[in-house]
């Protein structure tokens, strides 16, 4: 059995990539910062090069490498908004706050391509868009009204029957859908790597192999309130952000790692498509992914390949059978591809909640922690990082709301529970039920 840990080495982006890693060390010695970042992923380097742009100390402890996690072994896709359509929102937290969520999930998308065009990073953007289909007409509906909720709010979405979903990506499996203009792709490794380098020049330390074994209160010293342990070296900080996302840092914030759930999610790359298949599959660099709730997602690779994704095993190693449905579900979908050599198969942790919204805690004064983006981590990571550090700066309190940490109280069934929750949503997909 292979180890989803360790599979960041088979992943894609790895293996096609223009931006170098940073030339990052472990922690030499103790220090005194502002803020400590637990975690090197798109959460703590956008956190950390907006606070570093603001002239605060500001230090990241990966535990690996950059890109080791999720950041460096997704799809690439960055989709704006949240689980929650912009009525729910609104029904959740009101009209006032409900809109003002609304307005920053929505521009998560639009605020992470400007970013990468003000930084220059050459992670290949596409900003084709992202047609969300519907795998069942009874799903059709649900899809329909969430486009009607966003060209309420101005957004110029289409909605698109079943022949335009055709047309525009190559496969009729579907029975109509929506686009998102404001969707795009990116190679995910280069574009965390382009962050890296970016805080790193605006005076932020990141240090990789620094894992972060212990966190406490400082015992003395008035502008230290944490001690965090990494290795045999001592980090005194006001603030501290934990996040580590799906590849949890266990033991610092007790239940933190208990509240959220990790799964896997599979994926696999073909070689370049030749002319012909490349007019007719997924042209013009559009994403697509289904409603069903064990969905797939897919795109056109940056060197011409195909790319597909689908969820996979609870727990660190993979299993080989889901490697192969997702590959049967690859033809399925397009037909035309079978014989096309497969290049790459990998797997990584998507961090999920049970109520699908992304978690912000403040546990202690200066302790946050940021977690749970349910499968849209670039653009909302992005956005919630500049968002924290303009909290932790007193620019402006965040906009998410904060919620106490939960532990989720069948975690330790988690396998057994959710291979049954895994059972029921194949039930409802057939049924041919939307998810969001």
């Amino acid at each position: 059995m292979n180890s989803s840990l360790e599979s960041y080495a088979n992943a894609l982006w790895w293996h096609d990539s223009l931006v170098p890693p940073l030339a990052g060390h472990a922690l030499q010695s103790d220090i005194e910062i502002d803020v400590a970042v637990v975690g090197g992923g798109y959460t703590g380097l956008s956190a950390a090069l907006h606070l570093a742009e603001a002239g605060v100390r500001v230090a990241v402890f990966e535990a690996r490498h950059i890109g080791f996690g999720a950041s460096g072994r997704n799809g690439g896709q960055i989709i704006p908004g949240l689980k929650y359509d912009p009525d729910d929102l609104v029904a959740k937290y009101g009209p006032e706050h409900g809109r003002q969520l609304v307005q920053l999930a929505g521009g998560a998308a639009d605020f992470t391509f400007d970013l990468i065009e003000r930084l220059n990073i050459r992670c290949r953007p596409v900003r084709a868009g992202w047609i969300q289909a519907a795998h069942s007409p009874l799903a059709l509906e649900p899809v329909v009204k969430r486009a009607r909720q966003w060209q309420a709010e101005g957004v110029a979405v289409e909605i698109l029957d079943r022949d335009e979903v055709a047309a525009r990506t190559g496969t009729a499996a579907h029975f109509g859908g929506w686009r998102d203009p404001r969707a795009g792709s990116v190679q995910p490794l280069d574009f965390l790597r382009g962050l890296a380098h970016a805080a790193a020049d605006a005076g932020a330390q990141i240090c990789e192999q620094s894992e972060v074994q212990s966190l406490k209160p400082a015992s003395d010293g008035p502008n230290a309130r944490w001690q965090l342990g990494v290795g045999k070296h001592r980090v005194r900080a006001r603030t501290v952000l934990i996040g580590t996302n799906g590849y949890p840092a266990k033991g610092l914030v007790p239940g933190l790692a208990q509240s959220v759930l990790p799964v896997q999610s599979m994926q696999l790359a073909t070689a370049p498509l030749d002319a012909t298949l490349s007019e007719k599959i997924m042209p013009g660099g559009v994403m697509l992914s289904q409603t069903r709730k064990l969905a797939f997602y897919m795109r056109r690779t940056p060197a011409g390949g195909f790319m597909i994704g689908g969820r996979g095993a609870v727990g660190n190693t993979e299993a080989p059978g889901l490697m192969t449905a997702l590959e049967r579900g690859m033809l399925q979908l397009f037909p035309d591809l079978r014989g096309t050599q497969i290049l790459h198969r990998w797997s990584g942790h998507v961090c999920l909640s049970l109520d699908g919204l992304p978690h912000l805690h403040e546990t202690s004064p200066g302790l946050y922690a940021l977690q749970a983006y349910n499968g849209r981590g670039i653009a909302l990571a992005t956005r919630f990082g500049k968002m924290l550090a303009d909290e932790i700066v007193s620019r402006s309190p965040a906009i998410y709301p904060k919620t106490k940490v939960k532990p989720i109280v069948w975690h330790s069934l988690r396998r057994p529970v959710m291979g049954l929750g895994v059972r029921w949503y194949w039930m409802k997909d057939r049924l041919g039920l939307a998810s969001k």
